[in-house]
């Protein structure tokens, strides 16, 4: 019996995608061991948002063949579909798939084995097909990804929006969104096996349904997921700033089991740079959005994704985002450092920024998203909270509340997948005490 090892990178949709091939090795008879064992076979599910993504999924795809010199090492995902000549170099690389492939990764490894003389099985075979052309969603299947107690359900593929720094439409094609019936199948399923919260994830989930030929967008997808039975929480991934109008807000308040967590992708609070990011929004229109969430759901949490040193961005244009952000009080930021990603419009841009520079305004932004996050999470002392608890560590149980603040809980009792409503008592770094 053939062993196989996944390693994955990058987001949530990779994961989904990682348990989906791991699900079609274990039909045909495969034994799934940890990456860190020796295995007749290593796949590397890659990731390419940024340069650092590529420098890891390189190294990942070098460190597995020292387990096993023997091995047949794979990568696949969106640094397999869009740096070729890089997977080249790599030696230690014995199959490259693109991320088409994925849905029949097992006929393309054993095919691969059986055409290949073994004493010539370093030689690197790559197929990756032009995901430009693919026009359907690649269905996998009532597979998901379990994340400790809540599952991941993805509903789309694809981009469209061609912001100036984003590899990722290169990678994954353009919108292809999912059949509802098979979410709504696979969601059904996830409650039969206990689970109570999904998270609805996709490349792009603002532009769910654009490619259907019927009226069916993303809250029409929420208001069937919200109507079945045994789902308690419904929490939406990374969300297009411009998804939300007053129209979405409306009939999204009326969903009592969706999570007052949105996560909006700012990249920038300046309308210069972001109007050489290709996004489509203005601050202005960024802050009305904020309100309207704000004033609707009284308990929302803000979080987002912000860029620094974009190419041509100055310390006025800097100073511009840091006044924004400050007035925004974003509940968490995630902030990057930009990084020139060959085959888009900013890697040719003029005015690239100093590493000095970029490392400054990335820390001066981490400085504030601690602070607002502390400063938001101790209006919750004295309050009830309803938290959903995940996992135990060093007799601590661990949970998150509807809009996602970490919460920390001593107790001998086996709490895992249960809600419970507990007093917050104090604050301690980025999680609340809860009793």
């Amino acid at each position: 019996m053939k062993t196989v090892a996944f390693i994955t990178l990058g987001c949530k949709v990779n994961q989904y995608e990682t348990n989906a091939m791991t699900q079609q090795f274990i039909e045909k008879g495969y034994t799934v061991v940890d990456h860190t064992k020796k295995a007749d076979i290593y796949i590397v599910n890659t990731c390419t948002v940024t340069n650092m993504s590529d420098r890891k999924s390189r190294q990942m795809l070098r460190r597995v063949k020292e387990l096993n010199k023997e091995a047949i090492v794979v990568a696949c995902g969106c640094y397999a579909q869009v740096a070729k000549e890089e997977l080249e170099k790599i030696k230690e690389i014995n199959l490259a798939l693109g991320n088409n492939e994925k849905k029949d990764i097992v006929e393309h490894i054993e095919t691969y084995i059986k055409s290949k003389n073994p004493e010539k099985q370093t030689i690197l075979e790559i197929q990756t097909e032009d995901v430009m052309k693919q026009k359907e969603f690649v269905e996998f299947g009532d597979i998901t990804f379990t994340e400790k107690t809540r599952a991941v359900i993805k509903i789309q593929d694809g981009c469209d929006r061609f912001c100036s720094y984003c590899i990722i439409p290169y990678a994954r094609g353009r919108v292809r969104s999912r059949k509802p019936e098979h979410i709504l199948s696979e969601i059904r399923k996830i409650v039969k096996e206990g689970i109570k919260e999904a998270v609805i994830t996709g490349i792009h989930i603002a532009s769910y349904g654009k490619d259907f030929k019927q009226e069916y967008r993303l809250i029409n997808l929420l208001e069937e997921i919200n109507e079945i039975e045994g789902i308690e929480r419904i929490r939406l991934g990374s969300i297009e700033p411009l998804l939300i109008t007053t129209e979405f807000v409306n009939r999204l308040e009326k969903l009592e089991k969706v999570c007052h967590q949105f996560h909006l992708s700012l990249q920038s609070g300046c309308d210069e740079t972001l109007k050489r990011m290709n996004r489509r929004y203005t601050t202005e229109q960024f802050k009305d959005i904020t309100k309207l969430l704000r004033n609707t759901f009284k308990d929302a949490i803000l979080t987002t994704d912000i860029i620094v040193g974009f190419p041509g961005e100055s310390e006025e244009e800097f100073e511009k985002t840091y006044a924004f952000l400050e007035e925004i009080k974003f509940y968490k930021m995630h902030v990057f450092k930009y990084s020139p990603r060959k085959g888009t419009k900013a890697a040719i841009m003029p005015n690239q920024i100093d590493g000095n520079k970029k490392e400054e305004r990335s820390r001066r932004l981490i400085e504030l998203s601690d602070k607002n996050e502390k400063a938001y999470n101790e209006q919750y002392i004295g309050k009830e909270v309803e938290i959903l608890f995940e996992e135990e560590k060093n007799g601590i149980w661990q949970g998150h509340t509807k809009n996602y603040i970490l919460a920390h809980y001593k107790t001998n009792k086996k709490i895992e997948n249960q809600i419970k409503k507990l007093e917050c008592v104090g604050v301690e770094e980025e999680h609340i005490i809860v009793n």
